[in-house]
């Protein structure tokens, strides 16, 4: 089996409380239409075989985001998956001027009532708990909402004695609800030390894009980082830095290729070996 590359060099709470959903895999996120163009090489691909293809591109293997429910699909053994927290639901405590139309309109259009799905389930039959962020939900802005289901996620993770998985796709955190949103940096990163001193592992698997908050906390403390080829992965963008310090950075900077070199991600591993590479680390482990 192919466990992917190797960094040689490498350098973790408030709660609010609703009942545990019922086990759940129904449809949530993902897109509409016949037709996908591929960012990389411009070809006009069928949505289907995209899809079919572990949401890559079929002519020059370019990776597309996954949803949080295709990741649950790519990563957990069908039929182990039992959600948790699925009904938490965020306000507007700011009263920030559109923040609950728009929360609303994406809660429809994406079908979740925030950015993480979270729970339990086997990962080639290890018992895991399991979170993943979806990018389509405003960003995969962490809010409170997200940064308690993952702390929720961390302490399950600590009362059952299992590892937690958790993988990020974000833009950092929620402006919408300031410095609550900021909170969740600390509060995620506690809840990890917690999980750190039982020694039980943490596995973070941060995905393109990853950035801004969420990779300033939680997204850069696992025991073990495991990312994608050509993943995005930094606090501040690329762009953003160029304007700032007014110079051009070097070839690839931010690209997990790039971060492996610098010894700040663990393994890059192909799509289609990531359950494997985890669950076998995690054997490894435990």
């Amino acid at each position: 089996m192919e466990l992917g590359i190797f960094s040689k060099n490498k350098k973790k709470y408030a709660t609010v409380s609703l009942s545990k959903s019922s086990k759940s895999t129904e449809n949530r996120g993902g897109g509409s239409g016949l037709w996908e163009k591929c960012p990389s090489c411009h070809e006009i691909l069928y949505r289907v075989d995209v899809k079919n293809n572990m949401k890559r591109c079929t002519n020059c293997d370019h990776y597309f985001g996954m949803t949080s429910l295709e990741r649950l699909d790519l990563l957990i053994d069908e039929g182990t998956f039992t959600e948790y927290d699925r009904d938490l639901l965020s306000e507007n405590p700011l009263d920030f001027p559109g923040y609950t139309d728009r929360y609303n309109q994406i809660k429809e259009k994406v079908g979740m009532n925030d950015g993480l799905i979270s729970g339990t389930g086997n990962m080639n039959g290890i018992k895991v708990s399991f979170a993943a962020m979806e990018f389509s939900f405003l960003g995969g802005s962490m809010g409170s909402v997200v940064g308690e289901k993952l702390t929720r996620a961390i302490e399950r993770g600590i009362e059952e004695g299992i590892p937690v998985v958790i993988v990020a796709t974000s833009g950092g955190a929620r402006m919408h609800e300031g410095i609550l949103s900021l909170m969740q940096m600390a509060k995620t990163s506690a809840a990890l030390e917690k999980l750190r001193e039982k020694g039980i592992p943490f596995i973070s698997v941060p995905v393109n894009p990853t950035t801004g908050g969420v990779t300033a906390s939680f997204a850069m403390l696992g025991d073990l980082i495991i990312t994608e080829p050509n993943a995005l992965i930094g606090f501040a963008g690329p762009r953003v830095i160029e304007q700032t310090i007014k110079q051009k950075l070097p070839e690839g900077f931010q690209k997990s290729e790039f971060l492996l070199e610098c010894g700040m991600v663990d393994v890059i591993s192909k799509r289609e070996n990531l359950k494997g590479t985890i669950s076998t680390l995690l054997g490894n482990l435990i």
